[in-house]
């Protein structure tokens, strides 16, 4: 019997943009403003979206970058 991955406990801080928001593969959502950071869990090797909020309402958005969850800074560096 394969033994299922243990999510990881990771970190981003937003020191850049407004807001950017963090994608998620299975579709849900961190918000990050400017000057704040997020923990969060992930699964190994997940793809997670950094989207750039260009207003206020979240209509106007850009992919800044595409990262695995290993290339996030773990959560008990802080």
């Amino acid at each position: 019997m394969t033994q299922r991955p243990q999510r990881v406990r990771k970190q981003y801080a937003n020191h850049d943009h407004a807001l950017i928001v963090l994608r998620f593969e299975d579709g849900h959502e961190i918000k990050v403003y400017k000057g704040k950071g997020k923990e969060f869990d992930a699964w190994p090797q997940e793809k997670i979206k950094l989207m750039v909020v260009h207003d206020g309402q979240g209509r106007e958005w850009d992919l800044l970058e595409t990262r695995t969850t290993e290339q996030f800074e773990d959560a008990s560096d802080l």
